[in-house]
């Protein structure tokens, strides 16, 4: 069961986060109108700040979809 809590705390965090970073936040929100579906490849890119860079990437399968589509629904979107 889910605590009505922690998914308060959680919406907060994102809040803050979302302000804090609001191009990354449009960013997903373009990217769900282009149609992220199965199939779609995501990379991600991090760099510390010693400036090395890791990147990986994954390919979105049914399942994955399902789960963002549970998370969507736990957001009311």
């Amino acid at each position: 069961m889910i605590n009505p809590t922690k998914l308060f705390q959680i919406k907060n965090a994102w809040d803050t986060f979302s302000a804090n970073h609001p191009k990354f936040s449009k960013f997903l929100q373009a990217a769900g109108k282009h149609g992220i579906g199965e199939g779609s490849v995501l990379e991600v890119s991090i760099t510390n700040a010693a400036g090395e860079t890791i990147t990986s990437n994954l390919k979105l399968t049914a399942s994955d979809m399902q789960l963002f589509e549970s998370l969507k629904e736990l957001a009311g979107k």
